[in-house]
């Protein structure tokens, strides 16, 4: 690595931090919307609601989380009456999560936080630097992905 590319990667790492923090992703027990709600619970929801019952593996997949992790997560989403599990097409091998009234409405309630905090967060972009700005975060994703270091799940 030259000495630019160490000086370019500390300064991505510096904004990164500092988004992170802006953000609020460095508080594990509330959203970045400020919701008191974990916020693997929150996209846990999300997914639920979005797309309907999936297996346990395939939420860890597109959450990008270890198993055992997963298991966590939904132990605790069942315990907030968010979550149940369910046989589905009578193969009891596989065991679906679905929401459940109380995990709609806590869904709904989400959704709601968090588009409130994208809508203002987007006020605070100039009009004319938003696509920039989705186009340079979208970069960042796949960059993420393609070096993911941390052996989690992929989905």
């Amino acid at each position: 690595m030259s000495e630019g590319d160490l000086d370019q990667a500390l300064a991505l790492q510096a904004r990164i931090t500092a988004f992170v923090r802006a953000f609020g992703l460095h508080q594990p027990d509330r959203t970045p919307c400020g919701t008191p709600v974990p916020t693997s619970e929150a996209h846990a929801v999300g997914e639920l609601d979005r797309d309907g019952p999936l297996t346990q593996s395939m939420l860890g997949e597109r959450l990008r989380l270890e198993k055992s992790t997963v298991s966590r997560l939904v132990s605790q989403l069942t315990g907030r009456g968010w979550v149940r599990r369910a046989d589905r097409d009578g193969d009891a091998r596989l065991v679906w999560l679905e929401l459940t009234p109380d995990g709609r409405r806590a869904a709904g309630e989400l959704a709601v936080a968090r588009a409130a905090r994208f809508a203002a967060l987007l006020r605070n972009i100039p009009a004319e630097q938003r696509p920039v700005v989705i186009d340079a975060l979208t970069a960042l994703v796949d960059a993420a992905a393609a070096s993911d270091v941390t052996g989690a799940a992929r989905g």
